[in-house]
């Protein structure tokens, strides 16, 4: 399972997003004002990913470690339960200026607002293309075998849930504490 959610980690964050920045600007001020009030819900990462459909959207608290932090523009970082089986992707919005490379390994408190992106059937039959290309081209079938098994298991958790999607979960952090 911890595979899945790195490996759909890693796929979202190599792709580029774009939006109007003036209504994001808007949301994010709104959101930063309940953040800050203290009247949202604390989670631990591993029990909001057992309920975070039904938070979606909704300004939230997480507790997590910090596994990664881009080091170029620390505009993002990457959080772990305490199980260490499931990541989460935690991008630098709000107050937060960035992500530095000291957090690593730090217990934090993450205030900002839950999203999901969601991975079609039709896309996740293309990166499993894109794989097989891969390793016919470069012959690195470790790699690819453990891609195949991500794979293998997003199909399993949509089958299990019964969803014509794939999701992954991510936070537009809003503020952060240090539980260290």
């Amino acid at each position: 399972m911890k595979r899945i959610f790195l490996f759909a980690v890693l796929a979202v964050a190599l792709c580029a997003c774009s939006g109007n920045k003036k209504a994001e600007t808007v949301e994010n001020n709104e959101a930063s004002d309940v953040a800050l009030s203290g009247e949202v819900p604390v989670y631990e990462l591993d029990k909001l990913l057992e309920v975070a459909e039904t938070e979606v959207d909704k300004t939230i608290k997480v507790v997590g470690y910090v596994t990664h932090t881009c080091k170029h523009s620390g505009k993002r970082c990457f959080i772990v339960g305490e199980s260490q089986q499931a990541s989460m992707r935690v991008e630098a919005k709000g107050e937060i200026g960035g992500f530095n490379r000291e957090l690593v390994g730090s217990k934090l408190e993450i205030a900002g607002v839950l999203k999901e992106r969601r991975l079609s059937q039709e896309y996740i039959e293309q990166m499993e293309k894109d794989v097989e290309v891969k390793k016919q081209e470069d012959g690195a079938a470790e790699s690819c075998a453990a891609e195949l098994s991500n794979i293998s298991d997003m199909r399993k958790w949509m089958k299990d849930h019964n969803k014509e999607y794939y999701v992954i979960y991510y936070m537009d952090g809003l503020n952060f504490a240090s539980l260290d």
